[in-house]
């Protein structure tokens, strides 16, 4: 019977690596039929069912599997099902269990290094990325995962030479020359330009294109040819926005029922409100989040907390709307009639499984919170909120310029420099819409201010944060804790003004961007 049972795993194992659902389903099927009690049918029954999408369905067999055999494999996916739900206290307390006794396949590794990394712990995911590399070492994805976290880390020589392995047995892949050439800056005589020219040229993959793309006119950009690297640029977009399924008007419409719920949210009940005083750093991408919330976590009181969805998903729960997008109208105007206060709660509690120290005061510094700036001063009246601008045409060129999640729908605007614009001056409606309804709330500062009076302005975060001063944040750029934004390597330095008015490079390119601006009354001289 023994030998009958182990050939069934073998094969289900077997089945589930080819994609086989059916017959995967099927095996684990006969394991619990002949012992309901029998936990690797049960964990195979739940990736199974997590393959399939039903990964509510799944938890439960995989908690099942963990209740009867709690090896380190079935915690690692129990884990990981738990942070796609957003369950992110049970993937922690999951993680804290697997240490004990930690499973021996790199897959499983590599798993606990991933939900480690989203739940901000990069540190602790190193080491399983490293583990799961020396188990398996030609395997790329488990080699890409470790660079990327080394990247986050600061290890940037060792970042290097992972990726370099990985393009040495993938020489095409696209992943690995995309964050290569982000690691550093490049100069005329150290730089990638030639082997991304011809890998960039033999790409036929969309996704690829774009990611080689970007990597291209990044280090165009570095080695002193803008033009080259923009010409790159708009053939990479234009054709990644011909495949995309979008149109202004999906965001016009969320801009307008932000504003319109204004009064709702105002007038909304707001029972047990919170104490605490979170740091909000907020804009649009690409124009100062990442710098500021350096400069503030390096005061002795602060740390980052990162780029948190805490308040979009609170303020979901809170609708409790069915769409599959977080923010929409409908959503917007359903969390406006509800409780602050139990928003409040919500946020926090999501919010503390991504903090290290408790005992100290956190940021979180995702820039679309700006769309979230009513639902945060109701919600959590003491929280302080710092909104960063930009030039405009800084701003349209900046998120041009700059590849964000591929995948999410929240940056589909980013790929077409008019559409770019259009959203910038929604963006500056609602800030203005902000600053008139919440006077004082939210203190928006400029990025070049900020670069030409690194100290003053630095003063005027301090004060608004609610914080004592310290020399440390004058040192932002000896701050060791994880970036884990496309600005990783620009915080690592001291500020400067390279970025200032880059947009006059290639005013010829952004002469509709000029006017287009000028017909909403943007000041972009």
């Amino acid at each position: 019977m023994i030998g009958l049972r182990t050939r069934r795993i073998d094969a289900a194992r077997e089945a589930l690596s080819l994609g086989d659902l059916e017959t995967t389903h099927r095996l684990a099927a006969s394991l619990i039929s002949d012992n309901p009690r029998d936990a690797e049918g049960h964990f195979l029954l739940g990736a199974v069912l997590s393959s399939a999408g039903q990964v509510v369905q799944a938890i439960a067999s995989l908690e099942r599997a963990v209740a009867l055999d709690a090896r380190g494999e079935y915690r690692a996916q129990l884990a990981k099902l738990y942070a796609m739900v957003r369950r992110e206290g049970d993937a922690a307390v999951v993680l804290e269990q697997a240490e004990t006794a930690l499973p021996a396949d790199a897959l499983s590794r590599d798993t606990m290094g991933c939900v480690y990394a989203r739940l901000g712990n990069h540190h602790a995911a190193l080491a399983h990325f490293r583990g799961a590399v020396r188990i398996e070492p030609d395997d790329g994805e488990f080699r890409y995962n470790l660079a990327v976290t080394l990247n986050f880390l600061g290890q940037i020589d060792e970042a290097e030479q992972q990726l370099e392995t990985l393009i040495a047995m993938a020489p095409d892949q696209a992943r690995a020359h995309h964050l290569l050439a982000s690691l550093r800056k490049q100069s005329a005589a150290s730089n990638h330009v030639a082997r991304l020219g011809q890998t960039y040229a033999r790409a036929r993959e969309g996704r690829d294109r774009l990611l080689l793309g970007y990597a291209l006119a990044k280090e165009l950009e570095d080695i002193g040819e803008p033009e080259r690297a923009l010409d790159i640029l708009c053939e990479a977009n234009g054709e990644h926005r011909r495949a995309l399924d979008y149109e202004f008007d999906r965001d016009a419409a969320n801009f307008d029922a932000i504003e319109a719920a204004w009064d709702g949210v105002k007038a909304a009940p707001q029972t047990d409100t919170a104490a605490d005083a979170p740091i909000f750093i907020i804009g649009m991408p690409r124009t100062g989040t990442t710098l500021v919330d350096r400069i503030l976590s390096s005061h002795p009181a602060v740390e980052s907390a990162g780029e948190l969805q805490a308040m979009p998903l609170a303020v979901k729960r809170a609708a409790a709307t069915r769409s599959r997008n977080v923010l929409d109208p409908e959503t917007v105007a359903a969390a406006a009639c509800t409780d602050m206060g139990a928003i409040g709660h919500d946020y926090l509690e999501r919010a503390r499984h991504h903090r290290r120290n408790p005992e100290l005061r956190f940021i979180d510094k995702f820039p679309g919170n700006f769309q979230y700036v009513g639902f945060i001063a109701r919600a959590l009246p003491k929280a302080r909120i710092i909104c960063l601008r930009r030039h405009p045409m800084d701003t349209v060129l900046s998120n041009f310029r700059n590849l964000f999640a591929v995948s999410s729908r929240y940056y589909d605007y980013s790929y077409d420099l008019l559409d770019i614009a259009a959203y910038y001056v929604r963006f500056d409606r609602l800030m203005r819409f902000w600053a008139e309804a919440l006077p004082g709330r939210v203190l928006q500062m400029r990025y070049e201010d900020l670069v030409a009076d690194q100290q003053g302005q630095t003063h005027r975060l301090l004060d608004h944060a609610g914080l004592g001063w310290s020399d440390d944040c004058l040192s932002f750029h000896t701050n060791s804790a994880p970036v884990s934004t496309p600005s990783a390597a620009q915080v690592r330095r001291p500020i400067y003004g390279d970025s200032v008015a880059r947009w006059k490079r290639h005013a010829d390119v952004l002469a509709p961007v000029a006017w287009f601006f000028e017909q909403h009354g943007i000041d972009a001289g």
